[in-house]
């Protein structure tokens, strides 16, 4: 083979390896859940492509790729209560890119922009909320301040076109001094209620004896009441002479003499 040959044939070769870079550099592909921010020579055009293939202009264009699916941001914050007790809160925000906003958060953030603008935003509004409620509202009102604290940050993040999806409180700690004057308070009131229900209790039990006594104390007048007539009605016989009286009268009082009389004669 003549050296012409060899190097018709490197020419060759290497015009096919040129055409194929340059045709792999003029297309690109936008996986699912991403967005393709358009830089032309640097600069950020108002260009975003969609999930797909594209074609783009070979060594002028750039693509850079954005992730607009739901991220997660998990914080430890440390702030001061209402009542200048030490509170430590983990928060953890679910959050997407709006896609629509990729270009202007790859523009002004860049790619970290978790740790740039979310980070910081998050123990910015755990400090401010958390400063309008005594720690003992922290954990009785947690619903009430975490949807302030979502707010809160949603006013910070949004602008730059960070959507919250969902915000939640991991926890909140505080010191032990604390813990322990919670507890001590929490068994106040659990003895409070137990004596409550205790004298409830007795006064129950006592008003069932009272009504026992009284229902005893009327068998016993009943009881005696009977016996009392039994007596004088048998007092009455034994002094009966044998004769009937002339007049009687309608009350109870009055015994049937006649049916007396007639048994004494048999």
């Amino acid at each position: 083979m003549t050296k012409k040959k060899i190097a018709t044939l490197t020419v060759s070769g290497l015009a096919v390896l040129a055409a194929l870079i340059v045709g792999a550099a003029s297309f690109v592909t936008i996986p699912a859940g991403h967005t393709g921010v358009v830089v032309n020579l640097g600069k950020v055009s108002g260009t975003v492509l969609s999930e797909g293939p594209h074609f783009v202009f070979p060594f002028v264009t750039q693509v850079v790729k954005m992730d607009n699916r739901v991220l997660k941001a998990e914080v430890n914050a440390s702030s001061a209560s209402k009542d200048l007790q030490t509170v430590t809160s983990t928060i953890a925000v679910n959050y997407r890119v709006s896609p629509a906003s990729s270009a202007n958060v790859y523009q002004n953030l860049g790619l970290n922009y978790e740790d740039s603008i979310v980070n910081p935003a998050i123990q910015e509004c755990v400090k401010a909320v958390t400063a309008g409620f005594t720690a003992e509202e922290l954990i009785t009102e947690r619903q009430s301040v975490g949807e302030q604290m979502k707010q809160n940050l949603s006013e910070k993040i949004s602008p730059y076109g960070l959507n919250i999806e969902v915000f939640n409180i991991i926890s909140f700690e505080f010191s032990e001094e604390f813990n322990a004057a919670i507890e001590a308070k929490q068994t106040a009131q659990q003895n409070a209620l137990k004596a409550e229900q205790d004298l409830q209790r007795i006064k129950v039990e006592a008003e069932q004896q009272i009504e026992q006594a009284r229902a005893e104390a009327e068998s016993y007048r009943l009881k005696n009441q009977e016996i009392t007539e039994n007596t004088l009605k048998m007092a009455w016989i034994e002094k009966w002479n044998g004769e009937v009286p002339k007049v009687t009268g309608d009350t109870d009082a009055f015994l049937d003499l006649s049916d007396l009389a007639l048994d004494e004669t048999k």
